[in-house]
Parts: structure tokens; C-alpha cells; sequence
């Protein structure tokens, strides 16, 4: 029986799609820097050792995809998940931060830290081919006006007070974006009043020497035995959106604002790049001499994070035919494949799903 008909009937009950991990020979070049950029991320690890790595620079990954897509749950979408398991093959550079604290005893404690950096082109074609939103560049830098009433009455945050909102500038940072304080003199001072009333215009009027014209307004406020801010985000003068946040921990709660306006600025200003329609697609593979080379297309169908399942169709000879589950379509596949893969296109059909023996896309082992 020939080879390619052994591989053929081998698969005759379908594959069962296996993510696989390809870790790059990557270089540490010390303990340096924090990340800074959009494609840029770092995360917490137990050790540097390289079984914690992979882990570590997948959940980095997952937060450059959400800074990219402004989603806070990014890694929730289809093929998302998947994809993240080689984060390795899109990483650039990565270095370890240690940094010291202090227990409540005043022992002293070492937290370690990867710091991660991906390659953008890599990057921009992963989100291309899951099809995930994309908020352009450059990002707003809305002004935060935030009242904190602790109980002695309600005072303005302004860059003075800049650790007080903290959490809210961080996690706006983790969403891809920043935040801005206002100065904070006598007259932007007397404005509380106009937040604790949620006087949305007078805060619009008083923002105009900032830019854009983009306003975060809260106010934080003891209640149900913890914290309770009331949230306004304003684009140009337009309300974009109003919610209310609650938490035992006011950092929290504040960091809730940052959270809601990126939901509002996303909702508004992200587009999903088109990466081709879900669907089944016919494939022929070209190129199987041996069971060497089934397994490489194996190995390649199973580390591309769109596809869903496969189901053989035929075989002959060097020729295997099957369908394609995929989530987005064709397109996304392409792109995912890379130049390192060993499959190479040959031809790809028109968009949409695809399942007539005439129309296939075509692609060939090297």
C-alpha cells in the first residue's frame, strides 16, 4: 500500500487538533528596564527558569493582544488561547527585573519579573488572522477628573495627588492607552462641586486647555461598606458612557474608571481587520512522500491557531485532500502559516467557505 493512502486511512476518523508549543532560542541579556511600548509586556514568574517561561511569555502575549484589540478579556476570543501557546516564536528579546519589597514584618521580599518584547510585524499578522479588533494609533490621552470623598469631603485629584489614582493610570496603561491628571490649581480645585453633581458640561468647558477633548469623570465615595465611584466618560462633548463600580478595595474601584472608558473608547474607534469568512475549506497538500513529511504537515496544521478540526477527504499518490475548520477563513490561515513553516501556498480560492472538488485552496510541503 502506497505511503500517502496509509496516512490517508490513518486519518479516515478525523484529526484531533492538539496545540503545540514552539519555544525560540532566545537570549536574556540582564536584569534591565520595564516595558514600555504597545508590543511590550511583562509579567510575574516564580523563577527564571526556563520551565516557567513559556507560561510567563504567553500571558505576556495575552496582554499585548489586549493593549492592540483594547479588550480586557482578549484571550476569551476563538483561537486566541491557541495561538498563545507559541508565544515564544513572536518574541524579540526578554529580560528578568527583580524588585525588592518588604513583608508586613519588614522582612524583605524579591518578586521576579519577565519583561517581554514581541516582534510587531509578527504581532500585527497574528491579530490580522484571528480576525481581532484593532484600535488605531495613536491613542487618545483623555484627562481624568477624579473626586475622592473619604469622609472629610470631596477633593480633586490633580498630578499633585497623581498616587492616589494610581490604579486607575496603571490599568489604563494595561488597556493600551494613558490616562491624564489635571493641574489641579484653585480653579480646577472649586470644580468638585461640578463632579459630585456630574455636571458634565462644566468639566467639558474646563477641559479645553487639555487635548483631546476627552474627559474620564468620577467620583469615589464611601458605600454598602466599601467603595463606590459613579463614572462619566465624555469624547468631544458627548457622553460616551455612564456606569457605577463597586469593591471593598478603592483601588479597585478606581481602576474601574480606566476599564470603562476603554470599553467606550474601543466600542467606538476599534475595527476588526477582515481576515476571510469561518467556515470549511478544502485544502489539497501536495509534496507527502513519507511518513516523515504527513508528520510535519501535521505538526504545521496543529500550531495554527485558527484551525478547528480537519477531516480527510482523499489521498493519492503525493496528493492528501481534506477540510478545513476554520475560524476565520483562508486569509487568516495564510498569514499564520509563516515563512519558517514547511507548508508553502500555492493558490488560494476565492473568499468564502468552500467545499466543491474545483475550488480549493493549494498548498505544498517544502
Amino acid at each position: 500500500m502506497r505511503c500517502s493512502l496509509v496516512l490517508f486511512f490513518a486519518l479516515a476518523g478525523g484529526l484531533s487538533i492538539a496545540p503545540a508549543f514552539a519555544q525560540a532560542d532566545l537570549r536574556t541579556e540582564g536584569d534591565v528596564a520595564k516595558a514600555q511600548g504597545t508590543y511590550e509586556a511583562e509579567v510575574a514568574v516564580n523563577s527564571q527558569s526556563e520551565g516557567d517561561r513559556p507560561g510567563a511569555l504567553a500571558r505576556a502575549l495575552g496582554i499585548v493582544l489586549g493593549k492592540l484589540a483594547g479588550e480586557r478579556n482578549v484571550t476569551s476570543r476563538p483561537g486566541v488561547a491557541q495561538a498563545l501557546r507559541g508565544a515564544g516564536n513572536y518574541v524579540d528579546s526578554y529580560d528578568y527585573r527583580q524588585d525588592e519589597g518588604s513583608s508586613p514584618s519588614g522582612a524583605a521580599t524579591f518578586r521576579t519579573t519577565l519583561v517581554a518584547r514581541f516582534r510587531q510585524a509578527d504581532v500585527d499578522g497574528l491579530v490580522t488572522a484571528l480576525g481581532l479588533p484593532v484600535w488605531p494609533q495613536p491613542r487618545p490621552k483623555p484627562v481624568l477628573w477624579l473626586a475622592i470623598d473619604d469622609g472629610s469631603g470631596p477633593r480633586l485629584v490633580g498630578v499633585a495627588q497623581a498616587n492616589a489614582a494610581r490604579s486607575a493610570l496603571d490599568r489604563a496603561i494595561e488597556r493600551g492607552y494613558r490616562l491624564g491628571l489635571p493641574g489641579g490649581g484653585a480653579a480646577e480645585q472649586a470644580l468638585v462641586g461640578a463632579i459630585w453633581r456630574q455636571d458634565t458640561a462644566a468639566i467639558a468647558r474646563a477641559s479645553a486647555r487639555y487635548s483631546p477633548p476627552m474627559q474620564l469623570v468620577g467620583k469615589l465615595y464611601r458605600g454598602n461598606g466599601g467603595w463606590t465611584a459613579d463614572w462619566t466618560f465624555i469624547d468631544n462633548g458627548k457622553v460616551l458612557s455612564s456606569w457605577s463600580s463597586s469593591n471593598d478595595d478603592p483601588r479597585r474601584t478606581i481602576a474601574s474608571g480606566a476599564d470603562g472608558a476603554a470599553d467606550a473608547l474601543v466600542k467606538r474607534y476599534a475595527k476588526r481587520v477582515d481576515s476571510g469568512v469561518p467556515g470549511i475549506y478544502r485544502a489539497v497538500f501536495t509534496g507527502i512522500r513519507s511518513a516523515d513529511d504527513y508528520l510535519r504537515l501535521s505538526a504545521a496544521l496543529q500550531g495554527v491557531a485558527v484551525v478547528r478540526g480537519i477531516r480527510p477527504v482523499a489521498a493519492s499518490g503525493e496528493r492528501l485532500e481534506l477540510d478545513l475548520d476554520l475560524l476565520t477563513g483562508i486569509p487568516g490561515f495564510n498569514r499564520l502559516l509563516g515563512d519558517n513553516s514547511p507548508v508553502e501556498v500555492v493558490n488560494a480560492p476565492a473568499e468564502g467557505p468552500v467545499v466543491l472538488e474545483n475550488e480549493h485552496a493549494e498548498y505544498r510541503l517544502k
